[in-house]
């Protein structure tokens, strides 16, 4: 009887668009729920293995069973933990972390100490602003970003630890930059530019002098600068 071939999960846009930006030996995904994100990646060979992560007990039982049926469990294992906990330091060299706000993100990469590996491929569902800025803190350069379109556009962050001062936000507007993100201001997004555009208006009426809302807009508007300077 001929092998079945296991079925490939369908990915959102959103984790297509984290789906490219992985690339590593092993690779860790940290409260990964069903574990199509990296089932997809073990199947297309973005990486040799990877260590499923989650938590909670519902999700963790999802995750055994999408990886007992996919039929690479030589090449994946489910553990169950919070964070990078369950992770020997070193064990990995890529991990990512999606679907949760950027304040939960950045509270397990705090906790992971000498566990975070060389790369990380983040998806917060809300602004990456505190991700860039403690990138920028911890020795993590942006080498690569996308927006995917969805409910909201979602940000994809690629970080990889390396020497020096980032590259990627010389010559921009730092707070523009730190807000909507150095490459794609760089790569005249047209989803960045529809939200840039998007918060102008909605600001405008609100930037009394002295209001907080003042400098969001200024920053939107230095950010739009950039993104129609060829138009």
């Amino acid at each position: 009887m001929a092998a079945v071939r296991a079925v490939w999960p369908v990915l959102d846009a959103r984790l297509e668009a984290v789906l490219a930006l992985i690339r590593a030996e092993v690779h860790a995904d940290i409260g990964s729920d069903h574990a199509h994100l990296p089932i997809r990646v073990v199947q297309e060979g973005r990486a040799e293995r990877c260590v499923v992560v989650e938590v909670n007990p519902g999700p963790l039982g999802h995750a055994r069973a999408s990886v007992a049926r996919s039929g690479l469990g030589e090449r994946m294992e489910v553990r169950e933990g919070n964070g990078f906990d369950p992770l020997g330091a070193g064990e990995v060299d890529s991990a990512s972390l999606t679907g949760m706000g950027a304040a939960t993100i950045l509270g397990v990469l705090e906790r992971a100490g000498e566990k975070l590996p060389a790369a990380l491929v983040l998806q917060p569902n809300d602004s990456p602003l505190p991700l860039r800025m403690w990138a920028r803190g911890h020795g993590y350069h942006l080498t690569a970003e996308r927006l995917a379109a969805g409910y909201w556009a979602y940000p994809v962050l690629r970080l990889e630890r390396r020497p020096g001062l980032d590259p990627a936000y010389a010559g921009l507007p730092l707070e523009a930059a730190l807000r909507y993100g150095p490459l794609l201001l760089r790569g005249r997004s047209p989803l960045l530019l529809d939200q840039v555009r998007r918060d102008v208006a909605r600001l405008i009426p609100l930037a009394a002098p002295g209001r907080p809302a003042e400098r969001e807009l200024a920053t939107a508007r230095s950010a739009l600068q950039v993104l129609e300077a060829a138009s």
